[in-house]
């Protein structure tokens, strides 16, 4: 691959991980956070840490985002500061980024919006959401489901390289995040169904912890079953999201639901659930926490 000036915005539980992964090929990465101790953390490994945005636009030429919603993604390269702010007039510095690539979780209608808007300004825009959590951004084995012109998925695809397994373009602007809709729906569903096993299994006088041994190899084994039920059963584990992370994907999932007319009845009772788990004061708990959502008091 060759060796690129990069910028990241959002340096996270996900972010952080992905740049070390482009840092460790070769490249100048600048990195820039709303709170600064998180990109500040990265110089130790070699990355450079940028003011603002419409800074980080100034020396590279493809900026990656991994930011919290769509509000975020809009101020980062919109806002007063942002990476466009120049080549919208806001800003009195040049513009060098000729390629946005978008790892956040955001609506595909906005999607479409900002790539057109940034398309006026003669840059690319690639939605890129992954899957395979922190994990997979240590390992650098998440996959990527890119949306955008062919032309720019075949140009920042070997950058992805650095911590993508695959990347795998399914359409034009938004079609990245529509695909990653799909794959939540099927993931919060699945991680609500393995909820209700664990409670069915402790009610039941079994070890649910056992459940991925006992069902190993069988129909219902998985890389979820084997990664929650450990985190369902045990404490003291790193968390590795909150459950806000689903409950926000899961609306976007029912928004697109009502735009296209799809029945998604499965997707609607997971975000009741999720809808509940908040009213407890469980928005910033684990993504195991639907099992905490489901263990009502068992009554005589």
């Amino acid at each position: 691959m060759q060796k690129q000036e990069l910028g990241f915005c959002g340096p996270g539980l996900m972010g952080a991980p992905m740049i070390r992964h482009l840092l460790g090929a070769g490249n100048t990465v600048h990195v820039w956070n709303r709170s600064p101790a998180k990109a500040e953390a990265l110089v130790a490994d070699g990355a450079q840490v940028a003011a603002t945005p419409a800074e980080m636009a100034q020396h590279a030429d493809v900026v990656l985002l991994c930011v919290a919603d769509g509000a975020a993604v809009e101020q980062v390269v919109f806002g007063e500061h942002g990476l466009l702010a120049a080549a919208e007039g806001k800003d009195g510095q040049a513009v060098r980024v000729r390629r946005i690539v978008d790892h956040s979780s955001i609506p595909p209608e906005l999607t479409r919006e900002l790539a057109a808007r940034a398309s006026a300004l003669g840059v690319g825009w690639v939605d890129a959401p992954v899957s395979g959590g922190v994990a997979g951004a240590q390992a650098g084995s998440l996959a990527v489901m890119a949306g955008g012109t062919a032309e720019d998925v075949a140009e920042v695809a070997p950058i992805l390289a650095a911590y993508a397994a695959r990347v795998t373009h399914m359409g034009g602007p938004g079609a990245g995040q529509t695909t990653k809709l799909c794959n939540q729906a099927i993931v919060t569903a699945t991680v609500a169904a393995i909820a209700e096993a664990v409670g069915l299994a402790r009610r039941s006088g079994i070890d649910a912890a056992k459940l991925p041994e006992a069902l190993a190899g069988g129909w219902a084994d998985s890389t979820l079953l084997r990664t929650f039920v450990p985190r369902m059963t045990q404490d003291g584990l790193v968390p590795i999201g909150a459950l806000r992370t689903f409950q926000k994907d899961v609306d976007t999932v029912a928004d697109a639901a009502r735009q296209t007319g799809t029945p998604m009845p499965v997707a609607g009772a997971v975000q009741q659930i999720l809808r509940l788990g908040a009213a407890m004061g469980l928005a910033e708990a684990d993504l195991s926490g639907f099992v905490d959502v489901l263990q009502t008091p068992r009554h005589a």
